[in-house]
């Protein structure tokens, strides 16, 4: 079994948000990848980005920049 880290998942929506999300993390070399909502938290789409906590700072800044809007941020151990 793999240990739990603390990690700031991001939620959307709508799956075209998570996906844009995607797009603009990969232009312009965010960390991060695309994965399935944790069952802890509930949004309006399947998917979510998942983050370090060191990370988030930098990557909420590149969202406010492209204009994409989380339905929620949240810090689990995942």
């Amino acid at each position: 079994m793999r240990k739990k880290e603390k990690k700031i998942v991001i939620t959307f929506s709508t799956t075209t948000e998570a996906i844009r999300m995607e797009k603009s993390c990969k232009q312009e070399k965010m960390p991060g990848r695309l994965i399935p909502i944790p069952t802890a938290i509930t949004a309006g789409c399947g998917l979510s980005w998942c983050i370090y906590p060191e990370e988030k700072e930098c990557v909420l800044a590149m969202m406010e920049r492209a204009q994409l809007n989380p339905e929620g941020v949240y810090e689990l151990e995942i």
